[in-house]
């Protein structure tokens, strides 16, 4: 099985951007280059910085990890940037 991470990237002005992959080391190499695998919405905004990643498991899992992480205020996801809050916390388990 494939283990999958959920990271969060910082932009120039602050923003945060989050994604899941299963390298997180070459998908931000692909995100700092920004050509057409970077994401559309991170083109332009850089320097960019990776403030969290974390292994989460499954596809399936970080899946729901990224959606559930999406729908945080920025406050929460500094937060989980800080240590302060745990993905555990607000990420919904699945049995694999």
């Amino acid at each position: 099985m494939t283990n999958w991470y959920l990271y969060i990237i910082r932009t120039r002005s602050g923003e945060l951007y989050t994604g899941i992959t299963t390298d997180v080391k070459r998908r931000f190499a692909e995100h700092k280059e920004g050509g057409v695998k970077a994401a559309r919405y991170l083109r332009g905004r850089g320097p960019l910085s990776l403030v969290f990643s974390q292994e989460v498991g499954s596809r399936s899992v970080a899946s729901k990890a990224e959606w559930a992480v999406k729908q945080l205020p920025k406050e929460d996801k500094e937060a989980l940037v800080t240590g302060r809050l745990l993905l555990e916390t607000i990420a919904v388990p699945e049995a694999d």
